[in-house]
């Protein structure tokens, strides 16, 4: 094994996963499978399913866990209720073409005419070359769109990425860089003698960034979860250029969900591999700039953990951040290195080495943003899977952490290009295996000293039914309270979370907003609301929204005084994607801009604002 590691640093580049919303998409790992033991139950307003068993427990049960381990981890499963008839979504991830010029679009209704600026978005939009077809939805061409509004009107321009692996693929029309879910195969030119070769060499680091827009010192990027990102004109949607984390500092990567201090400072997370394994690292980036050539120049790895098990450590997606800490979620999602490293060799993508481990439990670590020190303290809770988190903020001594996570994180495959074109009973029979991915928060008290009690909730809250039980004095069990009612499952729970980030991230908030996941990808709009736990929808029949962007009211003095913007597609119609523009108060409509193309469904965004 260790020789298998050190072998792994010479090509430290290709380890780590190119994973989503989850996502990439989000809604928790979850895979059907024909012989997998579940645990059913029946309440009030749940129905579920069995693959093998007919006994019953009690929903309350599923989320009031005790402080002690828990091994069963298929009987705390909260699983979606019973659906049939859904709808064949395969036009949604199907390739189309790019659109380099802007083009007017169709306005119906009434886009406000204080909004100045720009939705990017990004997703797979490209899912074959020649005759050879990507496998999983994370492998697609990286497409990225602007919608530019101006004086209540609209353009649309996208552009594929011109990564080197979208370059190296058009060339040779085929699959020449492997990807999450496909392993590129032996060039068919070379001799069977050199086919045989390529299997023992190291898998090379997609630059495929097909996941997000990030910034950093006032750039824009694209970004997935290798060491590559580009700089990209967000006017224009040119590449500009390639820039490698691990030139600047040692990672292998960084997630596609950095987070902004009020000042610029930047901070992200990236695995870094060695002889001795795998480390998670904190990376801050600084605001500034010494010369508008500047990419990463700066960064910093704040603080390095060491994981549970060095040789398989856990995958991330994103992370938490308050006023003072970075919060680390080391989930039961395992990456095999051995797996990853042999791949080729066995004819194995990535894929093939993540699985799920529901017999261990969460890991939260919390990070002390200024000094860089890890706090001795860990909190842990249940096996549970997440990938995106809402808010976190600090409180009369406590650390609110608020993310959408799932009971369950097996089997990406869910996600295979072949599940996303089902149709008829297989698709709702694997839809109906998925977990919910739920809105909670959990309350990790900041103030443990050797005097704490033991074995007694710390959680004085009195508006708060989590708990947070002392086991030693530097071990936290946590269990976590609902941000929703049992209605929201009526939605499917709910995925890629938004806030209004430029004031209440880190702070307390009242509200957020985020996609109800009724089928494999998003159908409807939901913004929640904190203070009642209820929630305010927009869904119509075969539409499919992206998730919500909040864009603020200029001089807004409410939370929620502004608009949602979202892309909505549909498999059921040609060229009748639009542009959806919502009052974030009302959650009522004000106008859409009709976009003549087809989009494919995608990850995720941002607005960049002109005013």
């Amino acid at each position: 094994m260790a020789s298998l590691i050190r072998l792994s640093t010479v090509c430290q580049r290709g380890i780590r996963p190119v994973l989503l919303c989850n996502t990439h998409l989000s809604r928790g790992l979850v895979a059907y499978q024909k012989n997998r033991d579940v645990e059913p139950f029946r309440s009030a307003a749940v129905r579920i399913h069995a693959a093998s068993s007919h006994s019953r427990c009690s929903l309350t049960s599923l989320y009031r866990m005790s402080s002690k381990p828990q091994k069963n981890a298929a009987a705390q499963k909260t699983y979606f209720t019973e659906v049939h008839g859904l709808a064949n979504i395969a036009p949604l991830v199907r390739s189309v073409e790019e659109t380099p010029e802007p083009i007017p679009t169709t306005v119906k209704g009434t886009i406000p005419t204080w909004i100045h600026g720009s939705l990017l978005r990004n997703g797979p939009g490209k899912f074959e070359f020649g005759n050879q077809h990507y496998n999983h939805w994370f492998d697609g061409m990286a497409l990225m769109h602007r919608f530019q509004i101006e004086d209540g009107q609209v353009t649309y321009r996208s552009r594929f990425l011109r990564s080197d692996s979208y370059k190296q693929n058009s060339e040779k029309n085929r699959i020449m860089v492997s990807e999450f879910g496909t392993l590129a195969l032996p060039d068919p030119c070379k001799n069977f003698f050199q086919r045989f070769l390529s299997r023992f060499e190291m898998l090379k680091p997609t630059d495929n960034a097909s996941v997000s827009f990030v910034k950093y010192k006032g750039d824009y990027y694209v970004s997935t979860e290798t060491n590559y990102m580009h700089r990209v004109d967000p006017d224009t949607l040119e590449s500009k250029q390639k820039v490698d984390w691990s030139k600047f500092i040692a990672v292998n990567g960084a997630t596609a969900h950095p987070h902004i201090d009020p000042d610029g400072t930047a901070y992200n997370m990236g695995n870094s591999y060695k002889n001795k394994g795998a480390f998670y690292n904190i990376i801050r980036v600084p605001p500034e700039r010494d010369s508008p050539k500047d990419t990463l120049e700066g960064a910093k790895i704040l603080c390095s953990i060491a994981p549970l098990d060095k040789f398989k450590p856990s995958y991330y997606h994103s992370f938490g951040m308050s006023e003072n800490y970075v919060v680390f979620i080391e989930q039961p999602i395992k990456l095999d290195l051995f797996k990853i490293v042999t791949g080729k060799l066995r004819g194995k993508s990535i894929n093939e080495a993540v699985y799920w481990d529901p017999n261990q439990e969460t890991i939260f670590h919390l990070i002390d943003k200024q000094s860089g020190k890890e706090m001795p303290v860990k909190y842990y809770t249940k096996a549970l899977s997440t990938f995106h988190q809402i808010n976190a903020f600090e409180q009369d001594g406590f650390l609110m952490l608020d993310m959408c996570c799932s009971d369950d994180g097996q089997a990406i495959n869910n996600f295979l290009i072949q599940n996303l074109r089902q149709s008829g009973e297989g698709l709702d029979e694997m839809y109906n295996t998925m977990c919910q991915p739920l809105p909670r928060r959990f309350v990790l008290p900041l103030n443990i000293t050797s005097e704490t009690p033991l074995e007694q909730n710390l959680n004085t809250r009195p508006d708060s039914t989590a708990t947070a039980v002392c086991r030693t004095k530097n071990q936290v069990f946590c269990t976590f309270e609902d941000l929703c009612g049992e209605d929201l499952k009526d939605y499917g729970g709910l995925e890629f979370p938004h806030i209004n980030y430029a004031k209440y991230n880190t702070k307390p908030y009242r509200y957020y907003y985020g996609c109800g996941f009724r089928h494999l990808v998003g159908d409807s709009l939901i913004k929640m609301d904190l203070e009642s736990k209820s929630f305010k929808v927009w869904r119509q029949p075969d539409l499919y929204p992206s998730e919500p962007v909040f864009v603020p009211s200029p001089n807004a003095e409410e939370e929620d005084d502004g608009v949602i913007l979202s892309v909505i597609v549909t498999p059921v119609k040609d060229k009748s994607t639009f542009l959806l523009v919502l009052d974030a108060k009302t959650f009522e409509e004000l106008g859409r801009a009709e976009v003549p193309v087809n989009i494919p469904y995608g990850f995720h965004g941002a607005f960049n604002s002109s005013a």
